[in-house]
């Protein structure tokens, strides 16, 4: 029996701001649930073509450098063998230092995982926040 000239009750006013208030935070959520999963996904297609390219340009590197030890080996076989044997080595082992000190440097400048949803969610608690 709701009478038309009747405004409603604190407690309606309440339940209709709560259930706003609750719409608010599940379309937050979804938002930051669909970036993180956005990032996941790139980050999953980034380390897989990374992944891809190293291993195909590593595998490339190697065979070559691996002919080219072989030819300097046998071009001083007669003369100089263990000299040619020891700097065919030593390049190799330069290769693999440089290459070493060179994905170290990359693992250390790396963006953290999920930096964007982490920033986002960090600025919505401080709106929240703000909002108390």
């Amino acid at each position: 029996m709701d009478r038309p000239d009747e405004s409603p009750g604190p407690a309606s006013n309440l339940l209709r701001s709560s259930v706003r208030l609750l719409g608010s935070f599940l379309s937050i959520a979804q938002t930051r649930v669909d970036l993180l999963t956005t990032e996941l996904q790139e980050e999953v297609q980034r380390a897989g073509k990374l992944l891809l390219a190293a291993f195909a340009a590593l595998l490339a590197a190697v065979l070559g450098l691996l002919m080219l030890g072989l030819a300097v080996v046998v071009y001083f076989w007669d003369t100089h063998r263990l000299g040619a044997t020891l700097g065919v080595s030593a390049v190799f082992l330069g290769g693999a230092a440089v290459a070493a000190w060179i994905a170290r440097s990359e693992m250390r400048e790396r963006p953290r995982l999920l930096d964007t949803t982490r920033s986002e969610l960090a600025r919505d608690v401080a709106e929240l926040r703000r909002h108390s």
